[in-house]
């Protein structure tokens, strides 16, 4: 069963301000997520979004609801867990 992914206005808004290669990896790992959680996905503890995929020095920060991911945040690690 594949995952629909949607993205909030703030994680776009992130994606926007990333230089374009950067971006388009990003990109290509979050659509990735559709066919399954990869490896590289954790369950967050007392934190909310509740997973992260970690993408170099990226986190995508998201949501998995029935069907689909809802992507809230994608930034540097050094401010993904403030």
């Amino acid at each position: 069963m594949a995952l629909t992914i949607e993205y909030n206005d703030r994680a776009a808004k992130d994606l926007r301000k990333m230089s374009p290669e950067v971006a388009r990896r990003v990109v290509s790992k979050i659509n990735r997520l559709g066919d399954g959680l990869s490896t590289d996905v954790k369950r967050l503890t007392n934190f909310r979004p509740m997973y992260r995929l970690r993408v170099g020095d990226w986190r995508v920060l998201f949501d998995l609801e029935k069907d689909h991911i809802v992507v809230c945040r994608v930034c540097h690690r050094s401010e993904a867990y403030e």
